[in-house]
């Protein structure tokens, strides 16, 4: 009765900030960072811009790009852009191999 559980998770709150923290499952609505980028072509471009500052820091913005340094030379470079209020596929796929990449050069695999 009344046993509570921890949990360990990347995710926008309901103010839709992005939050690493040990959360209770009373929590209602979470949205983990894996959950937000496993369909490539419904993911809100909001969602993943707040993804990528919390990753990658505040972006240069040049037109409709949002474009953001990363800890390395070359590719996968971040540059991201709205397609009406989702973001382009092929450039959530590309932030979704820097996530690894980083995660890679931090030693987290």
């Amino acid at each position: 009765m009344g046993a509570t559980c921890s949990i360990n998770l990347t995710f926008i709150d309901n103010n839709g900030d992005i939050v690493n923290s040990s959360l209770d499952e009373k929590i209602v609505k979470i949205f983990p960072v894996e959950d937000i980028l496993s369909n490539p072509k419904n993911v809100k471009f909001e969602d993943l811009l707040k993804i990528c500052k919390r990753y990658f820091g505040k972006p240069r913005i040049k037109g409709s790009h949002h474009i953001f340094k990363t800890p390395w030379k070359g590719d996968p470079r971040i540059n991201i852009q709205k397609e009406g209020k989702t973001a382009k596929p092929y450039q959530v796929k590309l932030v979704l191999k820097a996530l690894d990449k980083l995660e890679v050069k931090n030693g987290n695999q």
